[in-house]
């Protein structure tokens, strides 16, 4: 017996109408095609399906039967539709984003807070890019959007300018180079440097400034949190090189200073890297425009 989603409906209708007439005309079909085709279904059947003698019309026993799959089969179907059309339409996916800025995630959290509240069918995750080649991973789809500072040419993918920072030198007010107006690649000679867990090619003060120098610093220490390498600066364990919306209020305190990185100071700008073919998508693009309005609000603290 071939059971086809239409006559499942069918069967639906009928019973639920009562009758052919009201039945066709709910299906938007003709009585006679709707009549034939409940005939075609019985004969593949071997079975009557209706109880034609009462009125209104009654499915028998085998008619229940196939009522019982259709409501069974039918609103699965439906919801497979819907989330079929909701994926053509962009409203709803997924959203795996992987972060090459270790700072970056205290600024991303706000962005997420706002997207869930109108794109909840949206499956999002973070995931640090720090621990694999996340470009590589974006064209394989195993991730759907990169956030980073490096900006590479490569087919199919595109890199959405989001904002632009200065790295910024942080010391303990106590520090001798707190006396100075601007750090060059030469003070950080004999310095404990406090960085993020990240390879020296993917810290601004080291590709930026430290490895054309051909400078080293003493020591490295490595430390996960912002709130911890700010700890260690105020207690004159070290200096480091953060972004300069993430220490803004560090400004404010007497505890440390901010110096620029060089007399003209260093500018980075920070991207949002998609495949070209998910730009269109609606809450790729919601989400891009709320990074972009997290950022101007941290540009303005």
């Amino acid at each position: 017996m071939h059971i086809e989603f239409r006559h499942l409906r069918t069967i639906k209708a009928i019973h639920e109408a009562g009758g052919l007439a009201r039945a066709a005309e709910q299906l938007n079909i003709t009585q006679s095609a709707l009549s034939h085709q409940v005939k075609g279904l019985e004969d593949q059947a071997g079975v009557e399906l209706f109880i034609r003698r009462s009125k209104p019309m009654k499915l028998s026993p085998a008619g229940l039967r196939l009522l019982r799959l259709a409501d069974q089969v039918l609103p699965q179907v439906e919801a497979a539709q819907a989330e079929f059309s909701s994926l053509r339409d962009g409203n709803t996916g997924r959203m795996h984003i992987a972060i090459e800025c270790h700072a970056c995630f205290e600024w991303l959290f706000p962005v997420l807070e706002g997207f869930r509240k109108n794109w909840g069918d949206v499956d999002v995750d973070i995931r640090p890019g720090l621990a694999f080649d996340a470009l590589p991973a974006l064209l394989k789809e195993e991730v759907d959007l990169v956030v980073s500072s490096d900006p590479e040419d490569i087919s199919g993918i595109e890199f959405i300018e989001l904002f632009d920072y200065k790295p910024v030198f942080v010391a303990s007010a106590q520090h001798p180079l707190a006396e100075k107006p601007y750090v060059e690649a030469e003070d950080f000679i004999g310095q404990n440097l406090i960085t993020y867990p990240v390879d020296k090619v993917r810290l601004d003060v080291f590709s930026q400034l430290l490895i054309p120098a051909g400078v080293e610093p003493a020591s490295i220490r490595q430390v996960e949190l912002t709130a911890v390498i700010l700890l260690l600066v105020a207690s004159n364990r070290g200096v480091s090189v953060l972004p300069d919306w993430v220490v803004r209020e560090v400004k404010y305190s007497s505890d440390y200073v901010t110096r620029p990185l060089t007399k003209s100071g260093i500018t980075r700008s920070l991207y949002a890297a998609i495949r070209t073919e998910d730009r269109g998508k609606p809450f790729m693009q919601e989400l891009i425009r709320l990074a972009k309005v997290e950022a101007r609000k941290l540009q303005h603290q």
